[in-house]
């Protein structure tokens, strides 16, 4: 996919949703190639989504399903 930098400018957000997507742009000015957007590559292994919230995994201890507790806090009280 080729942009200007105009585009850059006014466009970022879906630009870099193409990128997301795996697309490589290059960027033009004034019809003349200047740079390359590509989708960032890291290094190191993915982090899972336990890793990166401690937090995360910790309705596995309970008894039931999330859901299910979810739908029994938010009933209606009853106070008499």
């Amino acid at each position: 996919m080729e942009a200007t930098t105009k585009d850059m400018r006014l466009h970022s957000r879906e630009l870099l949703a193409a990128v997301d997507r795996g697309e490589e742009i290059e960027i033009t000015y004034r019809g003349r190639l200047r740079a390359k957007l590509v989708p960032y590559r890291s290094t190191s292994a993915p982090q899972t989504r336990a890793d990166h919230n401690p937090l995360f995994g910790l309705w596995r201890d309970q008894q039931g399903s999330v859901d299910d507790h979810v739908r029994r806090i938010r009933q209606p009280r009853n106070f008499k």
